[in-house]
């Protein structure tokens, strides 16, 4: 049993000095790299939301308005990839007045919904959409992304400003050290590319107000480790 206890103790003392020569050394710094551009491409989602005392004039009345957005959405040479329905229900309305007694609530109507995404590439485009599908019916608007179609170079060139940024950082760190950076011997990224720049929720009313689709950031960040240089 003595013996089991010194081996263990043995074998701790040596995973210990195993960890302790393992541990990295040296300067290590992150870096991040930000390319900004106009966006070229749009996702919208819009629907159609109405109300009937039936649920089949519900689903009715907006299936009718949707498919005259579709038919807009063809004028407007929107492709079909480029539109898909995301959402459609039908639910029943209460009456929610107070009631003295413990009645249930009852049914006063139907509601039916249908949402359809829309990718706009060009534009241009996006005003005339919106105005167009508006009056053919659609009245509930669920967000408005601006994005990249490609963003492969920006990416490249935010790589590329994110290891000089890491690398000024580095020498900045061993000047004020008083040291030398030796050779680079670990990099790593965790790159988020774009984040589609997004308008929130709201009801649409009217979109005769022009559009401003500001600028979106292509962005990359890297993590580098340097050894530092023994003195000659």
């Amino acid at each position: 049993m003595k013996f089991l206890k010194i081996a263990a103790v043995v074998c701790a003392s040596f995973a210990t000095v195993t960890v302790a020569q393992e541990a990295p050394n040296g300067i290590t710094v992150s870096g991040q790299g930000v390319v900004a551009l106009a966006p070229d491409m749009a996702t919208i989602r819009l629907g159609v939301t109405e109300r009937a005392e039936l649920a089949s004039d519900a689903m009715a009345q907006t299936s009718e308005k949707v498919a005259a957005i579709l038919a807009q959405l063809d004028a407007l040479a929107v492709a079909g990839l480029d539109r898909q329905t995301s959402g459609l229900y039908l639910r029943p309305v209460y009456d929610n007045r107070p009631r003295d007694d413990n009645a249930p609530q009852q049914v006063v109507g139907y509601e039916a919904g249908n949402t359809v995404s829309v990718t706009v590439r060009d534009l241009t485009k996006l005003g005339p959409l919106l105005d167009a599908v508006i009056a053919e019916g659609a009245n509930d608007f669920n967000g408005l992304q601006f994005g990249l179609q490609d963003n492969a170079e920006a990416l490249i060139a935010a790589r590329k400003g994110a290891v000089a940024d890491a690398m000024a950082r580095a020498a900045q760190l061993a000047d004020a050290a008083g040291v030398k950076l030796g050779n680079l011997v670990r990099m790593s990224e965790s790159s988020q590319g774009f984040m589609p720049m997004e308008m929130k929720s709201a009801q649409m009313r009217s979109m005769d107000m022009p559009i401003a689709t500001g600028e979106i950031d292509v962005s990359a960040q890297v993590t580098l480790q340097f050894e530092i240089k023994q003195a000659e």
